[in-house]
């Protein structure tokens, strides 16, 4: 055989061979790219997404759009040639998969995580809506979770009221922690709780409820490698209960990102005229009780999902603009916001058309 046409031969068979290899040998990585966009103040699978009852609402035009991010499962292990791909495509991005996924947590955990997120999200977005209209809401402390093999298992429950640790009043979640760290580990702490089932039982008859108990736990050790503190195996949160009923229909969706959206969505429904003045803003964050924007993940996805459907500004949280500005989509401007009140008054600004003004986003942040 000549030395040239064997020589093109090897390099076809090494070519072959790293192409099978590319296709059949997993890399350690996942990919994220633009999920669906959902305006606020419309329609999803047929109903609307915002569903307020027992308070006058208005008309609201325009786009608030919440944006979303899709990301490969748990269990799929992409081959090398998707991840290059991916690494070169502009509408997707290439991260470790223990980024999505930490400490082997599967796709049924993260679902769950999310979901949970995502519901904790629609109650702050609601919270803060109404602070910021000056509309009051009651808030409470309550048992969020409680840790399976903990002490407080089968004694507390999620949903249970805290009113008092030790017979201090509980007026925040941070309080319950500090209430039972003063403890050593093998001590007793009392809570007086209200009982989820006679909480739930008061709200639907719009009444207080008023029985509450006593409830003995010992404290355990903490898992941490430096000093042990005392704990009981709970996490505190908190709930609300509003004037009137405000209810988010979004399906499929998860995680705290959407916040920032919601919460301007209903502020727009509860107030004559239109925030946007017909634009199409779109835009993402969390958002806490008192109206503080944080940043999430995967903006650059969502900033080219938002763009693709049309969406001429974005409200991005302050510590995500440096990465958005990085490489924003042409057509977008990318807005600066650190609470619901910067993001009302860049939408006043949009909807006037004096957006010379908006503090927009910099590599800088």
């Amino acid at each position: 055989m000549p030395r040239r046409t064997a020589t093109m031969l090897a390099s076809t068979l090494m070519l072959i061979a790293l192409l099978c290899a590319g296709v059949l040998i997993p890399v350690p990585y996942a990919e994220m790219s633009p999920g669906p966009t959902v305006n606020t103040l419309g329609d999803h699978d047929g109903e609307p997404v915002l569903q307020i009852s027992g308070h006058k609402t208005y008309p609201a035009d325009g786009h608030l759009n919440m944006t979303t991010v899709r990301v490969t499962s748990a269990d799929y292990r992409m081959n090398l040639v998707e991840a290059v791909y991916g690494w070169l495509a502009h509408d997707s991005k290439i991260v470790p998969h223990d980024t999505l996924y930490p400490d082997g947590k599967t796709e049924e955990q993260s679902t769950q995580e999310n979901a949970e997120e995502f519901s904790q999200s629609q109650e702050s977005a609601k919270v803060a809506a109404l602070k910021e209209l000056g509309v009051p809401v009651k808030s409470w402390v309550i048992v969020s979770t409680v840790v399976k093999g903990s002490p407080a298992e089968g004694r507390l429950h999620a949903g249970d009221v805290i009113k008092a640790v030790d017979g201090t009043a509980v007026k925040q979640p941070s309080d319950v922690a500090k209430l039972v760290t003063k403890h050593k580990p093998g001590q007793e702490v009392v809570f007086t709780v209200v009982p989820a089932k006679d909480q739930e039982a008061a709200e639907k008859a719009h009444k207080t409820a008023t029985r509450t108990q006593d409830v003995t736990i010992t404290t355990a050790a903490s898992d941490d490698t430096g000093a042990k503190r005392a704990i009981v195996g709970i996490s505190a949160g908190t709930d609300h209960t509003f004037p009137f009923t405000i209810d988010i229909k979004l399906a499929d969706v998860g995680g705290p990102s959407a916040g920032l959206m919601f919460a301007l969505g209903i502020y727009d429904k509860l107030t004559p005229g239109n925030l946007t003045g017909g634009r199409f803003v779109a835009g993402t964050g969390t958002i806490d009780d008192n109206g503080t924007v944080g940043p999430i993940g995967g903006i650059e996805m969502k900033t080219v999902g938002a763009r693709s459907k049309g969406a001429r500004y974005f409200l991005t949280p302050a510590d995500n603009c440096a990465a958005a500005a990085k490489d924003t989509p042409s057509g977008l401007t990318l807005v600066r916001v650190k609470t619901i009140g910067d993001a009302l008054d860049a939408l006043k600004d949009i909807r006037s058309g004096d957006t010379a003004g908006l503090p927009t986003c910099t590599t800088k942040g």
